[in-house]
């Protein structure tokens, strides 16, 4: 089944939606609309057999459209995405799903009443470094998981509508929570605005889950290394996942622990003993994760498969995003979340 698309949204990221759609085997695309006819001049070119449109209207009305992509500005998510799945497309949202927990979760029952499906532009889940540490985690190839961290940091871009937590930390939750399987029963986050008063530029997060695991993550835009790394930290080995790295995404180290019988007391688990073995960089299918999570979708709407980021992962990490917010404006204290906190 080809899956007829219109997207909405050409300024930073739905140019590269609209262009692995546009090279999909799997898909037509028919309309492109935002409101700037300059970004419809500019990007024509590129889609010479594609109608393109200021009316969102347009799309909606097209009973032969199949699915909308929506990666417009981050405050139309909701509206738009509401008013696609309400006129019976199934619908494809970039991240984060919407601004509070509350919209988010309108969207995903309205996609259940529509019977419809709803995905997030989660991008890492469909990367397969990142797929590939999820299956050693799944199989216990690192032992059991004690905590993980990751660092999302570089020098702008400066932003005065939303700080660095919502700006760069919807990647980071969404993975961890990916990689973990889990959702956090408690969050913590503290930070600073440096530049503008209220926008915090750097961000210190925490999430704690009911195993015991806890997770990390550091965000900033006023920082003098562009990261993108993320570290998981298992009994039997660790695993570092570099977004930076050409050709070593994803590295395997064969470093740990043994617990054994201390000889002097004569009690098990008393001795601990660092053991340090090999480096190991997996050999990773040269996919681009875009591509994947675009055939994702579209193999979603054409087999009715639930997509892995569905709207209830979308509405879970902004429940998650939304309590670190509140911890962040009072001062870091704990906020406990629902469990589990799902719709």
């Amino acid at each position: 089944m080809t899956v007829s698309v219109g997207l909405v949204g050409l300024g930073y990221w739905g140019p590269n939606l609209a262009r692995n759609l546009l090279r999909s085997p799997n898909a037509e695309l028919r309309w492109l609309c935002d409101l700037s006819t300059e970004l419809h001049d500019k990007h024509r070119p590129g889609f010479p057999d594609v109608r393109f449109t200021t009316d969102f209207d347009d799309m909606l009305n097209d009973d032969s459209l199949d699915a909308i992509v929506i990666a417009s500005p981050v405050p139309t998510h909701h509206a738009l995405g509401m008013r696609a799945l309400e006129a019976g497309k199934h619908t494809f949202i970039e991240k984060p799903l919407a601004l509070n927990a509350a919209d988010a979760k309108e969207l995903v029952d309205a996609a259940q009443e529509a019977d419809r499906k709803l995905m997030v532009g989660h991008l890492l889940e469909y990367h397969p470094g990142v797929l590939k540490m999820r299956d050693m985690i799944e199989t216990g190839e690192l032992g059991d998981v004690l905590y993980a961290y990751s660092n999302r940091l570089n020098l702008g871009q400066f932003r005065r509508d939303e700080n660095a937590l919502w700006s760069l930390g919807v990647h980071d939750v969404a993975t961890l929570m990916f990689l973990l399987g889990d959702t956090p029963v408690e969050v913590t986050a503290r930070g600073e605005s440096y530049l503008h008063d209220g926008v915090e530029d750097v961000v210190f997060g925490n999430m704690r889950f009911a195993s015991g695991t806890m997770a990390h993550i550091h965000l900033s835009w006023l920082d003098p290394h562009k990261v993108r790394k993320l570290t998981v930290v298992g009994s039997q080995q660790m695993a570092v996942f570099d977004d930076m790295e050409t050709d070593r995404k994803l590295t395997i180290y064969d470093k740990g622990f043994t617990r054994g019988k201390d000889e002097g007391s004569g009690s098990w688990g008393e001795y601990v003993a660092k053991r340090e073995g090999d480096i190991h960089i997996p050999r990773l299918p040269a996919d681009e994760p875009l591509r994947l999570e675009v055939e994702h979708f579209l193999e979603c709407v054409a087999t009715g498969r639930t997509p892995r980021s569905d709207g209830h992962d979308g509405y879970r990490v902004v429940q998650i995003l939304e309590g670190m917010q509140t911890s962040l404006e009072n001062g870091g204290v704990p906020v406990a979340l629902a469990t589990p906190a799902g719709v």
